[in-house]
Protein backbone atom coordinates (compact mmCIF):
# COMPACT_ATOMS: atom_id res chain seq x y z
CA UNK A 1 0.00 0.00 0.00
CA UNK A 2 0.88 3.07 -1.08
CA UNK A 3 1.51 6.78 1.41
CA UNK A 4 -0.66 9.54 1.20
CA UNK A 5 -4.03 10.35 -1.23
CA UNK A 6 -4.65 8.32 -4.20
CA UNK A 7 -4.88 11.43 -5.78
CA UNK A 8 -3.29 14.74 -5.67
CA UNK A 9 -5.22 17.69 -4.10
CA UNK A 10 -6.41 20.37 -5.56
CA UNK A 11 -5.23 23.25 -2.98
CA UNK A 12 -4.25 26.79 -2.54
CA UNK A 13 -0.80 25.65 -1.84
CA UNK A 14 0.03 23.91 -4.77
CA UNK A 15 -2.34 25.61 -7.99
CA UNK A 16 -3.46 28.97 -9.20
CA UNK A 17 -5.53 29.67 -11.64
CA UNK A 18 -5.34 31.82 -14.97
CA UNK A 19 -8.90 33.16 -17.03
CA UNK A 20 -8.34 33.99 -20.21
CA UNK A 21 -11.40 36.02 -21.58
CA UNK A 22 -12.36 39.32 -24.14
CA UNK A 23 -15.06 40.20 -21.52
CA UNK A 24 -14.62 41.24 -17.82
CA UNK A 25 -15.58 42.88 -15.07
CA UNK A 26 -15.33 46.60 -16.21
CA UNK A 27 -18.50 48.63 -17.33
CA UNK A 28 -16.46 49.20 -20.13
CA UNK A 29 -15.69 44.69 -20.65
CA UNK A 30 -19.03 43.68 -19.90
CA UNK A 31 -21.26 42.84 -22.40
CA UNK A 32 -23.43 40.31 -21.77
CA UNK A 33 -23.11 36.73 -19.52
CA UNK A 34 -19.34 36.03 -20.13
CA UNK A 35 -18.40 39.39 -18.28
CA UNK A 36 -20.59 37.66 -15.45
CA UNK A 37 -19.35 34.46 -15.86
CA UNK A 38 -15.48 35.48 -15.48
CA UNK A 39 -16.17 37.73 -12.94
CA UNK A 40 -18.22 35.54 -10.74
CA UNK A 41 -15.45 33.01 -11.31
CA UNK A 42 -12.36 34.31 -11.30
CA UNK A 43 -14.34 36.07 -7.65
CA UNK A 44 -15.07 32.53 -6.50
CA UNK A 45 -12.01 30.78 -6.83
CA UNK A 46 -10.16 34.08 -5.15
CA UNK A 47 -12.35 33.23 -1.84
CA UNK A 48 -11.51 29.68 -1.85
CA UNK A 49 -7.81 30.90 -1.57
CA UNK A 50 -6.60 30.63 -5.01
CA UNK A 51 -4.19 33.15 -6.48
CA UNK A 52 -6.18 34.11 -9.90
CA UNK A 53 -5.60 35.87 -12.63
CA UNK A 54 -7.89 37.55 -14.99
CA UNK A 55 -6.59 38.21 -18.48
CA UNK A 56 -9.27 40.38 -20.13
CA UNK A 57 -9.93 43.41 -23.00
CA UNK A 58 -10.31 46.04 -19.64
CA UNK A 59 -11.07 49.83 -19.23
CA UNK A 60 -8.53 51.89 -20.83
CA UNK A 61 -8.68 54.26 -17.96
CA UNK A 62 -7.80 51.69 -15.47
CA UNK A 63 -4.41 50.37 -14.00
CA UNK A 64 -3.61 47.85 -16.25
CA UNK A 65 -2.50 45.79 -13.29
CA UNK A 66 -4.94 45.34 -9.99
CA UNK A 67 -4.04 43.27 -7.30
CA UNK A 68 -6.20 45.34 -4.61
CA UNK A 69 -4.29 43.03 -1.85
CA UNK A 70 -6.29 40.16 -2.40
CA UNK A 71 -5.89 36.75 -4.67
CA UNK A 72 -7.49 38.02 -7.41
CA UNK A 73 -4.99 39.89 -9.76
CA UNK A 74 -6.87 41.87 -13.08
CA UNK A 75 -4.73 42.08 -15.65
CA UNK A 76 -6.41 44.41 -18.59
CA UNK A 77 -5.20 43.99 -22.05
CA UNK A 78 -5.46 45.83 -24.93
CA UNK A 79 -5.91 49.45 -23.24
CA UNK A 80 -4.15 51.20 -26.01
CA UNK A 81 -5.75 50.26 -28.14
CA UNK A 82 -8.97 50.72 -26.41
CA UNK A 83 -8.50 53.92 -26.22
CA UNK A 84 -9.32 54.69 -29.49
CA UNK A 85 -12.21 52.67 -29.21
CA UNK A 86 -14.30 54.33 -25.85
CA UNK A 87 -17.71 52.82 -27.02
CA UNK A 88 -16.98 49.02 -25.46
CA UNK A 89 -14.78 45.60 -25.81
CA UNK A 90 -16.00 44.58 -28.91
CA UNK A 91 -15.34 47.86 -31.22
CA UNK A 92 -11.99 47.01 -32.53
CA UNK A 93 -12.21 43.64 -32.34
CA UNK A 94 -10.08 42.32 -34.55
CA UNK A 95 -7.08 44.61 -33.18
CA UNK A 96 -7.81 43.94 -29.96
CA UNK A 97 -7.97 40.13 -30.93
CA UNK A 98 -4.32 40.52 -32.37
CA UNK A 99 -2.96 42.22 -29.96
CA UNK A 100 -3.89 39.58 -27.28
CA UNK A 101 -3.14 36.76 -29.33
CA UNK A 102 0.53 38.07 -30.19
CA UNK A 103 1.67 39.11 -26.71
CA UNK A 104 -0.40 37.21 -23.65
CA UNK A 105 1.03 34.05 -24.33
CA UNK A 106 4.82 35.53 -23.40
CA UNK A 107 3.67 37.39 -20.46
CA UNK A 108 1.72 34.12 -18.87
CA UNK A 109 4.92 31.83 -19.56
CA UNK A 110 7.20 34.24 -17.89
CA UNK A 111 5.44 36.24 -15.15
CA UNK A 112 3.06 33.02 -14.15
CA UNK A 113 4.17 29.96 -15.30
CA UNK A 114 7.59 30.20 -14.32
CA UNK A 115 7.67 31.27 -10.94
CA UNK A 116 4.62 28.81 -10.20
CA UNK A 117 6.72 25.91 -11.18
CA UNK A 118 9.63 27.19 -9.51
CA UNK A 119 7.47 26.92 -6.48
CA UNK A 120 5.97 23.32 -6.92
CA UNK A 121 2.57 24.60 -7.99
CA UNK A 122 0.24 23.69 -11.41
CA UNK A 123 -1.13 26.83 -13.19
CA UNK A 124 -4.87 26.13 -14.88
CA UNK A 125 -5.44 28.08 -17.70
CA UNK A 126 -8.97 28.78 -18.39
CA UNK A 127 -9.92 30.09 -22.01
CA UNK A 128 -12.99 31.28 -22.70
CA UNK A 129 -15.32 31.42 -26.24
CA UNK A 130 -13.77 31.64 -29.26
CA UNK A 131 -11.74 34.96 -28.59
CA UNK A 132 -8.94 32.74 -27.12
CA UNK A 133 -8.94 29.51 -28.88
CA UNK A 134 -6.07 30.48 -30.85
CA UNK A 135 -4.24 32.11 -27.76
CA UNK A 136 -4.26 28.74 -25.88
CA UNK A 137 -3.01 26.88 -28.78
CA UNK A 138 -0.53 28.95 -29.11
CA UNK A 139 0.25 29.27 -24.87
CA UNK A 140 0.43 25.33 -24.99
CA UNK A 141 3.09 25.69 -28.11
CA UNK A 142 5.35 27.72 -25.99
CA UNK A 143 5.19 26.25 -22.84
CA UNK A 144 6.06 23.29 -24.43
CA UNK A 145 8.87 24.99 -26.44
CA UNK A 146 10.16 26.07 -23.10
CA UNK A 147 9.71 22.81 -21.64
CA UNK A 148 6.82 24.30 -19.02
CA UNK A 149 3.85 22.38 -20.34
CA UNK A 150 4.01 19.49 -18.58
CA UNK A 151 3.05 21.43 -15.07
CA UNK A 152 -0.18 23.50 -16.81
CA UNK A 153 -3.45 22.49 -17.66
CA UNK A 154 -5.13 23.81 -20.33
CA UNK A 155 -9.09 24.25 -20.33
CA UNK A 156 -11.09 26.06 -22.94
CA UNK A 157 -14.84 26.69 -22.15
CA UNK A 158 -17.11 27.26 -24.83
CA UNK A 159 -20.52 29.34 -23.20
CA UNK A 160 -22.05 29.17 -27.04
CA UNK A 161 -21.29 28.49 -30.39
CA UNK A 162 -20.78 31.87 -31.78
CA UNK A 163 -17.39 32.41 -33.60
CA UNK A 164 -17.35 28.23 -34.09
CA UNK A 165 -16.28 28.74 -37.77
CA UNK A 166 -13.12 30.87 -36.57
CA UNK A 167 -11.63 27.59 -34.54
CA UNK A 168 -9.58 25.16 -35.46
CA UNK A 169 -11.55 22.42 -33.10
CA UNK A 170 -8.59 19.68 -34.17
CA UNK A 171 -5.69 21.63 -32.54
CA UNK A 172 -7.75 23.12 -29.96
CA UNK A 173 -8.71 19.98 -28.88
CA UNK A 174 -5.06 18.38 -29.02
CA UNK A 175 -3.48 21.19 -27.04
CA UNK A 176 -6.51 21.60 -24.50
CA UNK A 177 -8.95 19.99 -22.55
CA UNK A 178 -12.68 21.45 -23.74
CA UNK A 179 -15.31 22.61 -21.57
CA UNK A 180 -18.69 23.79 -21.91
CA UNK A 181 -22.06 25.05 -19.74
CA UNK A 182 -24.53 22.52 -19.98
CA UNK A 183 -25.42 18.88 -21.40
CA UNK A 184 -27.66 21.08 -24.36
CA UNK A 185 -24.49 22.50 -25.29
CA UNK A 186 -22.33 19.19 -24.65
CA UNK A 187 -24.60 17.42 -26.96
CA UNK A 188 -24.25 20.41 -29.82
CA UNK A 189 -20.80 20.30 -30.09
CA UNK A 190 -21.12 16.89 -30.88
CA UNK A 191 -21.59 18.09 -34.54
CA UNK A 192 -18.18 19.29 -34.54
CA UNK A 193 -16.55 16.62 -33.06
CA UNK A 194 -16.18 17.65 -29.58
CA UNK A 195 -17.27 15.50 -26.50
CA UNK A 196 -16.75 18.38 -24.07
CA UNK A 197 -16.61 18.32 -20.64
CA UNK A 198 -19.53 19.95 -18.74
CA UNK A 199 -18.80 23.01 -15.91
CA UNK A 200 -22.00 24.45 -15.43
CA UNK A 201 -22.28 28.14 -14.74
CA UNK A 202 -23.44 29.57 -11.50
CA UNK A 203 -24.59 32.42 -9.41
CA UNK A 204 -22.65 34.11 -6.24
CA UNK A 205 -23.44 33.33 -2.67
CA UNK A 206 -24.83 37.20 -2.03
CA UNK A 207 -27.77 36.73 -4.61
CA UNK A 208 -29.55 33.59 -2.36
CA UNK A 209 -30.52 36.53 0.32
CA UNK A 210 -34.31 37.91 -0.51
CA UNK A 211 -33.95 41.49 -1.55
CA UNK A 212 -35.82 43.88 1.18
CA UNK A 213 -39.48 43.00 1.03
CA UNK A 214 -40.79 47.38 1.11
CA UNK A 215 -38.50 47.91 -1.93
CA UNK A 216 -39.69 45.16 -3.43
CA UNK A 217 -43.17 46.63 -3.23
CA UNK A 218 -41.88 49.99 -3.91
CA UNK A 219 -40.81 49.05 -7.07
CA UNK A 220 -44.41 47.08 -7.79
CA UNK A 221 -46.90 50.11 -6.68
CA UNK A 222 -44.68 52.43 -8.67
CA UNK A 223 -44.61 50.00 -11.96
CA UNK A 224 -47.94 48.89 -11.06
CA UNK A 225 -48.92 46.42 -13.63
CA UNK A 226 -51.53 43.83 -13.93
CA UNK A 227 -49.48 41.99 -14.72
CA UNK A 228 -46.00 43.37 -14.21
CA UNK A 229 -43.49 41.79 -17.01
CA UNK A 230 -39.54 41.91 -16.87
CA UNK A 231 -37.33 41.21 -19.82
CA UNK A 232 -33.50 41.95 -19.53
CA UNK A 233 -30.78 40.92 -21.96
CA UNK A 234 -28.86 41.73 -25.44
CA UNK A 235 -31.54 42.66 -28.34
CA UNK A 236 -31.24 39.52 -30.02
CA UNK A 237 -33.54 37.51 -31.93
CA UNK A 238 -32.17 34.60 -30.08
CA UNK A 239 -33.78 36.15 -27.30
CA UNK A 240 -37.22 35.82 -28.63
CA UNK A 241 -38.16 39.98 -28.05
CA UNK A 242 -40.68 39.67 -30.23
CA UNK A 243 -42.19 36.71 -28.93
CA UNK A 244 -42.49 38.86 -25.11
CA UNK A 245 -43.78 42.14 -27.02
CA UNK A 246 -46.92 39.76 -28.78
CA UNK A 247 -46.96 38.46 -25.29
CA UNK A 248 -47.59 41.57 -23.48
CA UNK A 249 -50.54 41.99 -26.52
CA UNK A 250 -52.18 39.41 -25.74
CA UNK A 251 -52.74 39.81 -21.77
CA UNK A 252 -53.87 43.31 -22.69
CA UNK A 253 -56.27 41.61 -25.78
CA UNK A 254 -57.45 39.82 -22.57
CA UNK A 255 -58.68 42.86 -20.25
CA UNK A 256 -55.41 43.38 -18.18
CA UNK A 257 -53.06 45.99 -17.89
CA UNK A 258 -49.26 44.78 -18.36
CA UNK A 259 -46.29 46.84 -17.57
CA UNK A 260 -43.62 45.13 -19.41
CA UNK A 261 -40.35 46.52 -17.38
CA UNK A 262 -37.52 45.93 -19.93
CA UNK A 263 -33.61 46.44 -20.50
CA UNK A 264 -31.14 45.50 -23.98
CA UNK A 265 -28.14 46.59 -24.66
CA UNK A 266 -27.02 48.73 -27.15
CA UNK A 267 -27.85 46.26 -30.70
CA UNK A 268 -29.43 47.56 -33.36
CA UNK A 269 -32.19 44.81 -33.13
CA UNK A 270 -33.74 46.95 -31.01
CA UNK A 271 -35.76 49.20 -33.54
CA UNK A 272 -37.39 46.08 -34.97
CA UNK A 273 -38.78 44.96 -31.88
CA UNK A 274 -39.73 48.59 -30.78
CA UNK A 275 -41.90 49.30 -34.36
CA UNK A 276 -42.96 45.43 -34.03
CA UNK A 277 -44.54 46.83 -30.56
CA UNK A 278 -45.89 50.02 -32.09
CA UNK A 279 -47.39 47.92 -34.78
CA UNK A 280 -49.02 45.95 -31.95
CA UNK A 281 -50.60 49.09 -30.34
CA UNK A 282 -48.35 48.83 -27.69
CA UNK A 283 -47.11 52.55 -26.12
CA UNK A 284 -43.28 52.62 -25.33
CA UNK A 285 -41.69 55.09 -22.87
CA UNK A 286 -37.70 55.53 -22.71
CA UNK A 287 -36.42 55.74 -19.70
CA UNK A 288 -32.86 57.68 -19.09
CA UNK A 289 -30.43 57.66 -16.63
CA UNK A 290 -31.80 58.37 -13.05
CA UNK A 291 -30.60 61.33 -11.15
CA UNK A 292 -29.88 59.09 -8.51
CA UNK A 293 -29.14 55.29 -8.67
CA UNK A 294 -30.89 54.16 -5.20
CA UNK A 295 -34.39 53.37 -4.43
CA UNK A 296 -35.87 57.04 -4.68
CA UNK A 297 -34.17 58.11 -8.05
CA UNK A 298 -35.33 54.69 -9.74
CA UNK A 299 -38.79 55.06 -8.41
CA UNK A 300 -39.04 58.46 -9.41
CA UNK A 301 -37.79 57.76 -13.14
CA UNK A 302 -40.39 54.87 -13.42
CA UNK A 303 -42.87 57.59 -12.11
CA UNK A 304 -42.34 59.11 -15.34
CA UNK A 305 -43.50 56.41 -17.43
CA UNK A 306 -46.78 57.32 -17.11
CA UNK A 307 -48.98 54.65 -18.86
CA UNK A 308 -46.72 53.30 -21.66
CA UNK A 309 -47.16 49.83 -22.02
CA UNK A 310 -43.46 48.88 -22.22
CA UNK A 311 -41.15 50.68 -20.04
CA UNK A 312 -37.67 50.65 -21.67
CA UNK A 313 -34.59 51.17 -19.44
CA UNK A 314 -32.06 53.13 -21.08
CA UNK A 315 -29.38 53.11 -18.27
CA UNK A 316 -26.89 50.27 -16.89
CA UNK A 317 -29.29 48.50 -14.34
CA UNK A 318 -27.33 47.96 -11.12
CA UNK A 319 -27.45 44.09 -9.63
CA UNK A 320 -30.02 46.09 -6.57
CA UNK A 321 -32.55 47.34 -8.88
CA UNK A 322 -32.29 44.11 -11.02
CA UNK A 323 -33.06 42.00 -7.90
CA UNK A 324 -35.92 44.43 -6.73
CA UNK A 325 -37.72 44.02 -10.64
CA UNK A 326 -37.35 40.13 -10.77
CA UNK A 327 -38.77 39.70 -7.04
CA UNK A 328 -41.24 42.08 -7.93
CA UNK A 329 -42.05 40.96 -11.31
CA UNK A 330 -44.93 38.52 -11.85
CA UNK A 331 -42.77 36.60 -14.47
CA UNK A 332 -39.46 37.72 -15.86
CA UNK A 333 -38.81 36.71 -19.34
CA UNK A 334 -35.78 34.99 -19.53
CA UNK A 335 -37.68 33.23 -22.56
CA UNK A 336 -34.50 32.36 -25.33
CA UNK A 337 -34.75 30.37 -28.12
CA UNK A 338 -31.54 28.92 -27.89
CA UNK A 339 -30.01 29.34 -24.44
CA UNK A 340 -26.33 27.54 -23.98
CA UNK A 341 -27.39 27.91 -19.86
CA UNK A 342 -29.27 30.84 -18.70
CA UNK A 343 -27.79 32.70 -15.57
CA UNK A 344 -30.63 35.01 -15.83
CA UNK A 345 -32.97 32.33 -14.90
CA UNK A 346 -30.65 31.52 -11.83
CA UNK A 347 -30.56 35.29 -10.86
CA UNK A 348 -34.66 35.28 -11.12
CA UNK A 349 -35.07 32.45 -9.26
CA UNK A 350 -32.60 33.38 -6.07
CA UNK A 351 -34.30 36.51 -6.07
CA UNK A 352 -37.67 34.72 -5.43
CA UNK A 353 -39.04 35.24 -8.84
CA UNK A 354 -40.88 33.44 -11.01
CA UNK A 355 -38.72 32.90 -14.27
CA UNK A 356 -40.08 31.95 -17.86
CA UNK A 357 -37.30 30.36 -19.48
CA UNK A 358 -36.67 27.95 -22.67
CA UNK A 359 -36.03 24.68 -22.54
CA UNK A 360 -32.66 24.17 -24.41
CA UNK A 361 -29.38 24.90 -21.72
CA UNK A 362 -31.78 25.74 -18.96
CA UNK A 363 -31.66 22.48 -16.98
CA UNK A 364 -32.26 24.02 -13.74
CA UNK A 365 -35.88 24.99 -14.58
CA UNK A 366 -38.45 22.29 -13.85
CA UNK A 367 -41.98 23.24 -15.59
CA UNK A 368 -44.78 24.56 -13.17
CA UNK A 369 -42.04 23.71 -10.54
CA UNK A 370 -39.63 25.98 -10.16
CA UNK A 371 -40.15 27.92 -13.01
CA UNK A 372 -42.08 28.12 -16.08
CA UNK A 373 -40.44 26.26 -19.08
CA UNK A 374 -41.55 26.94 -22.97
CA UNK A 375 -41.67 24.37 -25.12
CA UNK A 376 -42.75 26.30 -28.35
CA UNK A 377 -41.86 30.09 -29.50
CA UNK A 378 -46.00 30.86 -29.38
CA UNK A 379 -46.75 33.75 -27.37
CA UNK A 380 -49.79 32.28 -26.24
CA UNK A 381 -47.85 29.68 -24.42
CA UNK A 382 -46.44 32.80 -22.14
CA UNK A 383 -49.97 34.16 -22.31
CA UNK A 384 -51.53 31.33 -21.11
CA UNK A 385 -49.20 30.30 -18.25
CA UNK A 386 -49.31 33.97 -16.50
CA UNK A 387 -53.12 33.74 -16.88
CA UNK A 388 -53.43 30.62 -14.75
CA UNK A 389 -50.70 31.89 -12.39
CA UNK A 390 -52.66 35.11 -12.04
CA UNK A 391 -56.22 32.45 -11.29
CA UNK A 392 -53.82 30.48 -8.88
CA UNK A 393 -51.46 32.78 -6.43
CA UNK A 394 -50.71 29.53 -4.38
CA UNK A 395 -49.21 27.81 -7.61
CA UNK A 396 -46.99 31.13 -8.06
CA UNK A 397 -46.12 31.53 -4.35
CA UNK A 398 -45.08 27.30 -4.72
CA UNK A 399 -42.72 28.18 -7.59
CA UNK A 400 -41.14 31.33 -6.22
CA UNK A 401 -40.53 29.09 -3.27
CA UNK A 402 -39.16 25.97 -5.16
CA UNK A 403 -37.10 28.62 -7.29
CA UNK A 404 -34.53 30.09 -4.32
CA UNK A 405 -34.75 26.09 -3.09
CA UNK A 406 -32.78 25.47 -6.84
CA UNK A 407 -30.82 28.73 -7.02
CA UNK A 408 -29.00 27.82 -3.74
CA UNK A 409 -27.73 24.54 -5.59
CA UNK A 410 -25.90 25.99 -8.11
CA UNK A 411 -23.48 28.34 -6.25
CA UNK A 412 -19.77 29.59 -7.58
CA UNK A 413 -18.62 27.98 -4.57
CA UNK A 414 -20.36 24.57 -5.49
CA UNK A 415 -19.09 25.18 -9.38
CA UNK A 416 -15.09 25.76 -7.83
CA UNK A 417 -15.51 22.34 -5.83
CA UNK A 418 -16.67 20.55 -9.27
CA UNK A 419 -13.92 22.28 -11.07
CA UNK A 420 -11.08 21.13 -8.62
CA UNK A 421 -12.65 17.39 -9.26
CA UNK A 422 -12.50 17.64 -12.76
CA UNK A 423 -8.59 18.71 -12.67
CA UNK A 424 -7.78 15.84 -10.13
CA UNK A 425 -8.68 13.74 -13.31
CA UNK A 426 -6.62 16.01 -15.72
CA UNK A 427 -3.67 15.90 -13.18
CA UNK A 428 -4.06 12.24 -12.92
CA UNK A 429 -3.86 12.15 -17.21
CA UNK A 430 -1.39 13.91 -17.42
CA UNK A 431 0.93 12.38 -14.82
CA UNK A 432 1.13 15.34 -12.12
CA UNK A 433 2.80 14.26 -9.06
CA UNK A 434 1.16 13.97 -6.02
Amino acid sequence: MGEGPLLRPVLPENTEFVILSFEGPDPYSNAGGLGVRVTELSRALADAGFRTHLFFIGDPEKPPIEAGGGRLILRRWGQWISRYYPNGVYQGEKQKLYDFHSSVPGVIADEVVAPARREGRTVVIMGEEWHTASTMCAISDLLHARGQRDQAILLWNANHTMGFENIDFGRLNFTTTITTVSHYMKHTMWLWGINPIVLPNGIPDRLLSAPPAEEVQAIRDVVAGDPMLVKVGRWDPDKRWNMAVHAVAGLKRMGLRPRFVCRGGIEPYEGEVLQTARSLGLSIYDVPKPETQDLAGWCAALADTRDADIINLKFFVPEHLLRLLYAGADAVLANSGKEPFGIVGLEVMASGGIAVTGATGEEYARAFENAIVLETDNANEIVTSLAYLREHPEEAARIRAQARVTAAEYTWARVVELLCKRIQLLSTSQNLSR
